[in-house]
């Protein structure tokens, strides 16, 4: 078993800057269309190369923590040059959450059982990073990526940062800057 900590990837927001305006591609994505069984015409999907190499350098085992569970194993790892990942598979997707937490959280934790974890994702918000300094064992990250954006340097430098950082810090490590 690995030692390193895992970064949980969501891709709609994160690696898809799905909130830029609809007609202008962010700088350096490239268009993608993917089917979606429920939906009629394939889903339009920007994607960043470039990002495939930067995640595979952090030092981090990369997991897929998105609605597209293994399609984005199909769909996103290949554009990204990203190898096959692990996935999590949500029991119920997009559940309401009555204490306001995002509804992959209580997932999130059960699935790391207090394994080092960073979570980059464009619907995080102060209530999970409480609840992950009150409820998980061990170093948790979340990290809020600006689904205009996308994962851009400042991103990856937190991230890098925050694993360098693991060593000597205390268990209860959450995001100070979302």
């Amino acid at each position: 078993m690995s030692t390193r900590p895992v970064l949980l990837l969501d891709v709609d927001g994160p690696l898809n800057p799905f909130a830029a305006k609809r007609h202008r591609r962010p700088r350096g994505y490239t268009t993608h269309r993917f089917p979606v069984p429920e939906v009629p015409k394939p889903l339009r999907v920007w994607l960043r190369p470039e990002h495939g190499p930067r995640l595979l350098a952090l030092p981090y085992d990369l997991v897929w923590a998105t609605t597209w569970m293994h399609d984005a194993n199909t769909h996103i790892g290949p554009v990204l040059g990203l190898p096959t990942l692990p996935v999590i598979e949500w029991p119920e997707l997009h559940t309401v959450e009555l204490d306001g937490l995002q509804w992959k959280t209580r997932h999130i934790l059960r699935w790391a059982a207090g394994r080092p974890f960073a979570w980059v994702d464009d619907e995080i918000t102060a209530r999970e990073q409480r609840f992950f300094a009150a409820h998980h064992e061990g170093p948790a990250l979340a990290h809020f990526v600006d689904p205009r954006r996308g994962l851009v340097d400042e991103d990856f430098a937190a991230l890098a940062a925050w694993a360098d950082g693991l060593a000597g810090r205390p268990d209860d490590l959450v995001d100070p800057g979302a």
